[in-house]
């Protein structure tokens, strides 16, 4: 059964374009719209996936940032300090001038610890975010 499409406008800046345009093209895309679809079905298994994020977890966000963003290192700071009590390290370094790589490491209810990534994701010059965990040693 076919589908009824809608069609969309997106604002891109140039250089992730150029990326995603060289992507869809090694995949082998036929168009950018193809790609995008992909790209949205892919977004959405991962938001069904990090919302059954349930019971005791252990895990790590991976970020990289903007820190010249203004604000943005308070903000980090600030959900860290939020979160202290199921954050449990974190290593930060500088990858250059502007960008800055973080891992954090967290043990705690599984839903506070995608509430750390998603209100991280959320903010402007987090250029990259991503969650992993695994259930505690003793479930496993």
């Amino acid at each position: 059964m076919e589908q009824e499409l809608m069609r969309i406008g997106v604002s891109l800046p140039e250089n992730l374009l150029t990326k995603f345009d060289s992507i869809i093209e090694q995949r082998g895309y036929s168009s950018r719209s193809e790609g995008i679809r992909d790209s949205i079905r892919n977004y959405i298994t991962h938001y069904e996936w990090m919302s059954d994020v349930k019971g005791r977890r252990v895990g790590t966000i991976t970020l990289i940032y903007d820190h010249t963003k203004r604000g943005l290192s308070s903000a980090l700071t600030e959900i860290q300090h939020d979160y202290s009590h199921i954050i449990k390290s974190s290593v930060h370094i500088h990858l250059d001038h502007d960008n800055c790589l973080e891992v954090i490491i967290l043990d705690g209810e599984g839903e506070e610890v995608k509430a750390v990534a998603e209100r991280t994701m959320a903010l402007k010059g987090v250029n990259y975010v991503k969650l992993n965990t695994a259930l505690p040693a003793e479930k496993i």
